[in-house]
C-alpha cells in the first residue's frame, strides 16, 4: 500500500500549482501572461515548467520582476510535446518535456496541481500512467462546468475517451456526482445521460445499456436528457462519451462567438439598437460567458490520483488565469481526496 498523498505540503501555506509554459497555440507568451495575472492571488505559488531560458526571457518581456507576496518559480524541462504529436509516442520519447516534468511534480507532492493547454492526449496519458487511476475507475474523464444562469452544469466526458463502454459512463456519473456535491455543495446531484430522446429505448446500444445500469446505480439518475436541456437546468451532471461531449463543447463555443459577433454587427452604428442592446446585454453576456472557454478556463481530469486541469489549446492569458483558478478550487475543496474515497 502506498502512502496517502496530501492535497498540499502541510508546511506550505500557499497552494503550489505547476503550469506548462510551453503548452498551447499561444505559448509561451500568453501562458506567462496568464501566470502573472494569477500570481496576484496571494494564496497561489506558481511553478512554470519548460526551458528555463525561454521562460525567463518571456517574464522579462512582460516586465515581471516579482512583487511582495507574489511568487513564480521555474522548473526546467528541455523538451516540448507539440500539439500534433501522437500522445503515447510523445510521452515515451520525450521524458524531459514540460508535460511529463509537470505531472511528475504532482506525483512527488512538490505541487498540488498541474495545468496545461498543451497536447490533451499526452496530458491524459501521462497523468494516467504516472499518477494512476482511482480505485474503480477504468478510464479517467475530462469534465467542464458551464455557469449557466440556471446554475452550474458539469459535462463529462468532453474529450478523454472517444469511445466508451456502458460501465465507463456509470463511473463518470459517480465521479460527476461527487464533484458537484463537493465543489458546489449540491446534495444528491441530478445525473442526466445525453441521448437523442428522453425515452429509455433511445440512443445507441451503449447508451441504452448505460441507462439500465444507471437506474440501479447509487446516484440520483433522472434519465435521458437531450442537447437542448443543457442550458435548462434539467440536470446537474450531463454524462456522455468523449467524442459527443467534445462536439457539444465546440458547438457551444462556436455558438457563443456567433452570438457575440452578430450582436456587435447589429448594433454597430445604430443608436436605437444600441439602447435596446444595453438593456439586454447583461442577460445575453451571461449566456455567452457560460459558453466561453476563456471564462471556465479548463477541463479537469477526474479519475486520476491528482489534480490535473487541461486548458483550451487556444487559451489566452485570461483563460490560463481562470484555468489556474479552477485548479486552486479543486485543491481547496479537496476533490482528489473525495474521489479517493
Amino acid at each position: 500500500m502506498g502512502k496517502k498523498k496530501p492535497a498540499n505540503k502541510p508546511e506550505t501555506k500557499k497552494i503550489r500549482i505547476a503550469l506548462d509554459a510551453m503548452g498551447g497555440d499561444n505559448a509561451p507568451q500568453d501562458i506567462v501572461k496568464g501566470a502573472i495575472l494569477a500570481s496576484q492571488d496571494r494564496d497561489i505559488e506558481l511553478v512554470l515548467v519548460g526551458p528555463e531560458d525561454v521562460i525567463k526571457a518571456e517574464l522579462e518581456k512582460c516586465g515581471y520582476a516579482g512583487s511582495a507576496g507574489s511568487e513564480i518559480s521555474i522548473a526546467h524541462a528541455s523538451e516540448v510535446i507539440e500539439m500534433g504529436e501522437p500522445p503515447v509516442l510523445a510521452i515515451k520519447s520525450k521524458r524531459d518535456s514540460s508535460i511529463v516534468v509537470g505531472i511528475e511534480l504532482v506525483k512527488t507532492w512538490e505541487t498540488a496541481a498541474f495545468v496545461s493547454a498543451g497536447n490533451t492526449g499526452a496530458v491524459v496519458s501521462e497523468a494516467t500512467l504516472t499518477l494512476g487511476r482511482k480505485k474503480g475507475v477504468s478510464r479517467p474523464a475530462l469534465g467542464a462546468v458551464f455557469g449557466f444562469p440556471v446554475g452550474p452544469i458539469l459535462c463529462l466526458d468532453i474529450g478523454a475517451n472517444a469511445e466508451c463502454k456502458p460501465e465507463m459512463l456509470v463511473q463518470f456519473a459517480h465521479m460527476g456526482s461527487i464533484y458537484m456535491e463537493k465543489v458546489f455543495g449540491i446534495s444528491e446531484p441530478r445525473i442526466g445521460l445525453l441521448s437523442n430522446g428522453e425515452e429509455e429505448t433511445k440512443g445507441c446500444k451503449t447508451v441504452q445499456k448505460a441507462h439500465k445500469m444507471l437506474k440501479k446505480a447509487k446516484v440520483n439518475f433522472i434519465g435521458n436528457v437531450e442537447g437542448r436541456d443543457l442550458s435548462r437546468g434539467v440536470a446537474d451532471v450531463l454524462v456522455t462519451d468523449g467524442f459527443t461531449g467534445n462536439v457539444l463543447l465546440k458547438m457551444g463555443e462556436g455558438l457563443g462567438e456567433m452570438l457575440l459577433h452578430s450582436l456587435k454587427e447589429a448594433v454597430d452604428g445604430n443608436p436605437q439598437l444600441n439602447e435596446a442592446a444595453a438593456l439586454f446585454s447583461p442577460i445575453l453576456h451571461s449566456v455567452i460567458r457560460a459558453l466561453d472557454y476563456t471564462e471556465y478556463g479548463g477541463a479537469f481530469l477526474l479519475g486520476v490520483d491528482g489534480i490535473i486541469v487541461v486548458a483550451h489549446g487556444r487559451s489566452n492569458a485570461k483563460a490560463i488565469n481562470n484555468a489556474i483558478t479552477t485548479a486552486k478550487r479543486e485543491v481547496v475543496q479537496g476533490v482528489a481526496e473525495a474521489m479517493r474515497g
